[in-house]
């Protein structure tokens, strides 16, 4: 019998970084903006998936299957100043500590969790940067200008976490093709200058 290596390295967690809401009701969309902007400033090795969660609620159980730790960008509403950004982790993540639950998609991923824990496959790091809304709306509407606002530091603080689970998070070149996260004209550019155009008509 072949005694182990010690000095053999051991398999990179898998980790999914999550963004989930709906883009169309304002702030709601906090998470997939949040999402998306990380994946196109940052590159990530082949052990992080980047994922644009939506509102698929139960669709997500195989993803969070899938990996070993998991970074969840969600709009919270925590009852704070509006575009307050909060970090939950661990055990606590699934109670949304001092939140109010505002939509289907909040309940639908607690579901998530909680079907993950019933499937044995419950992540081992758990992490939920939040951000306090302020308009859940406005149908069609941005995002409002403190919640965007903390879009950089939601996925800075993203990228510390990565780093501190030994993850090499790389900054993208300027000017770097980046496959989209997001099809057709519902990235961030384009449904923000469009959902502008259509205010200014009314």
């Amino acid at each position: 019998m072949v005694a182990p290596n010690p000095l053999a390295s051991s398999p990179s967690p898998r980790i999914l970084v999550l963004g989930i809401g709906n883009i169309l009701w304002a702030d709601e969309g906090f998470g997939v903006r949040a999402v998306e902007a990380f994946h196109k400033a940052y590159w990530v090795p082949d052990n992080v998936t980047i994922l644009d969660g939506g509102t698929q609620g139960l669709y997500l159980v195989q993803f969070v299957n899938e990996h070993d730790r998991l970074i969840v960008f969600d709009a919270i509403d925590y009852g704070l100043e509006p575009g307050t950004m909060k970090i939950v982790e661990g055990d606590e993540v699934p109670k949304f500590t001092g939140a109010k639950k505002m939509s289907l998609h909040q309940t639908g991923f607690q579901e998530v969790l909680s079907a993950a824990d019933l499937m044995g496959h419950y992540p081992d790091r758990l992490v939920l940067i939040g951000c306090q809304p302020l308009d859940l709306q406005d149908w069609g509407g941005p995002l409002t200008t403190p919640v965007k606002a903390v879009i950089p530091r939601a996925i800075e603080a993203a990228v510390g976490i990565l780093r501190h689970w030994g993850v090499a998070v790389t900054a993208r070149p300027e000017g770097a093709a980046v496959p989209p996260l997001l099809e057709n004209d519902i990235d961030f550019e384009r449904y923000e200058r469009r959902a502008e155009s259509a205010a200014l008509r009314y």
